[in-house]
Order: C-alpha cells, then structure tokens, then sequence
C-alpha cells in the first residue's frame, strides 16, 4: 500500500465498488492520532477505544453527508470530538464526581504511557481539573499542536473564545502547580 493520499481516497469513497476499501484506509490512516485525541479526553483506554469506534461508525454512517467543506481530518475531529463529550457526559451522569475524581486519578497513576514521569503526571492531573470543553481545547492546542482555525472548525466555537480558553487553561494549570509545590 502506497502513501495516503486524501484526494484519491475521497473519489474512490464516492464509488459503490471501492468505498469499503477506501474507508478502511481511512481508519488505518486516522486511528492513532484520533485515538490520543479521545484518549487525552476520557483518559481510560478501554473508553477510548469504545470511542473511537463509535466514531468511526458515526463517519462510516455519515460519510454521504461529507461534501468536502472541510479536511477530512477536520470532519473526523470533530465527530471525536463531540463524542468524547457524549461518552464523558454519559459518563458523569452515572457517577458521583468524587467517584470521577478518584478514578481519573487512579487510571492516570496506572497508566503505561505515563511514565512515571512525576512532573508529567502532575500535568495530566492539572488538565483533569478543566471543564470538558477547555480540556478539549487544550490538548488540541498543546499537545496536538493544532492552529486556532482547525480547532475552531472542530468545536464550532470562535477563535477569540478559543484562545481566551486556551489561555484560561494555561492559567489554571499553572495555578495547580503552584498549589501542588
């Protein structure tokens, strides 16, 4: 199989004959950075996993629907996006946020790609303390290194508010590491 090439994909997509095959390398292409974007959110791997899934099943779904407006890469963002925010909320409602708390901490000190690293965990404990949507924002931003426009498509939020957000976050953090030392 040659380099993934967007444009070729997408054509294949539109023909009945190929469109199963063009798919699947689309989620050999878009799995591992999707992946860390929802596993950034929901933190466990099993409900990244599950996430990602669902997401490529809603994309799967959907994809008569993409017209091409946007990169493809963008489209998938945000269908991830907005479902590691349905998981989370679905989430939520079933636990209280002491319950939350304890277990986002624990998987976090559990966790394998963590290294151990105290400094490192200490950063994914502050960007668990961020509403949803800022801690979204952020990993894009920092982790991700995604520009203000492409997020801005993602979240369906301006990028004013992004970077105001963004550096709400950084704030934030900051004060955990204060508090923390």
């Amino acid at each position: 199989m040659g380099k993934y090439n967007e444009e070729e994909t997408l054509k294949r997509l539109q023909d009945p004959a190929t469109q199963s095959k063009a798919f699947e390398e689309i989620v050999n292409h878009y799995s591992q950075p999707l992946y860390w974007q929802i596993r950034r959110l929901v933190i466990d791997h099993d409900d990244a996993d599950d996430v990602l899934q669902n997401t490529f099943i809603k994309a799967w779904t959907n994809i008569s629907a993409f017209r091409g407006e946007s990169k493809l890469s963008t489209w998938l963002y945000k269908i991830a996006y907005n479902e590691s925010l349905t998981f989370l909320n679905h989430k939520k409602e079933q636990m209280s946020l002491d319950e939350e708390g304890s277990m986002v901490t624990e998987t976090l000190e559990s966790d394998t790609y963590i290294d151990g690293d105290e400094t490192q965990l200490m950063l994914e404990k502050a960007i668990q303390q961020l509403p949803d949507k800022q801690r979204a924002v952020f990993n894009m931003k920092y982790f991700q290194e995604m520009k203000y426009e492409d997020i801005s498509k993602i979240t369906g939020t301006s990028v004013g508010a992004l970077k105001a957000s963004f550096h709400i976050a950084v704030k934030k953090i900051e004060e955990y590491f204060n508090s923390h030392d």
